[in-house]
């Protein structure tokens, strides 16, 4: 038997996928790929960015399969989505398919999809993990920045992030990332309008053609939080180089 491939898709640009991503799933059967209800789109009612990164790896469309992940505060629904998942993956896993789920960015990071890769492996079913490029590292590559250098270090906070969190983990010495803003939009806004010494770097849907990167406080606060969007803090370079010649002089 096969083991079931989680693939790791990379933030959106598909040149970013590992070459051992792009060979599982080009010999792949069945391909698995999440799609969503898009409500501010008539044209586009329902879209699915991994089908998207698929589609321009030139895969083939009579492999992938999409599933709907409803977008809500509510998990009961997106957990019955992946009973259902689960359950077409068995049986096509004891037909002999070769199987691949996709997913965006790393899917061992924050991704949603795990529900289904323990219950699969708690069933005795082999799965495999294939490792891909996060969010957040594509957004410092994208920037141009260093995450974190020498002893510092990098904390990653989920949308319940709080200003008071990230604060801490700045005076710790470190950088912090943010994922899924909208989720905390007014904590940011209090951050940011209580930190203005700190340098910021906003990003809405790295790698994609809808691609944005701000670092000026004003136009990071006047613009509403998609939920591909994310913030990466640090301290101000300008402040840790007046502390280095601070202490030199001493």
């Amino acid at each position: 038997m096969y083991p079931v491939l989680f693939v790791s898709l990379g933030p959106g640009d598909p040149e970013l996928i590992t070459v051992k991503g792009l060979k599982a799933l080009q010999a792949a059967d069945s391909i698995f790929c999440p799609e969503t209800m898009n409500k501010n789109s008539a044209t586009s009612p329902v879209t699915s960015r991994a089908a998207a990164i698929l589609h321009r790896l030139e895969i083939e469309a009579k492999c992938i399969i999409r599933f709907d992940i409803p977008m809500s505060r509510q998990r009961d629904k997106a957990l019955s989505a992946y009973d259902s998942l689960y359950a077409e993956i068995l049986k096509q896993h004891a037909d002999g398919k070769k199987i691949c789920v996709a997913a965006e960015g790393d899917a061992g990071f924050y991704a949603s999809i795990h529900y289904v890769y323990e219950r699969l492996r708690k069933r005795g079913i082999p799965v495999e993990h294939i490792a891909g490029v996060p969010a957040f590292i594509a957004a410092g590559a994208r920037a141009g920045i260093h995450l974190v250098s020498r002893t510092e270090t990098l904390t990653v906070l989920p949308g319940t992030a709080t200003a008071g969190e990230v604060t801490r983990c700045i005076e710790r010495e470190g950088a912090v990332v943010i994922m899924k803003l909208s989720k905390c939009a007014q904590n940011m806004h209090e951050l940011i309008r209580l930190h203005p010494e700190y340098d910021y770097h906003y990003f809405e849907n790295v790698g994609t053609a809808d691609d944005v990167y701000l670092k000026c406080p004003d136009q990071i606060l006047s613009r509403p939080f998609p939920y591909f969007s994310m913030l990466i803090v640090r301290r101000s370079e300008n402040t840790d180089k007046e502390q280095a010649i601070n202490t030199f002089s001493q």
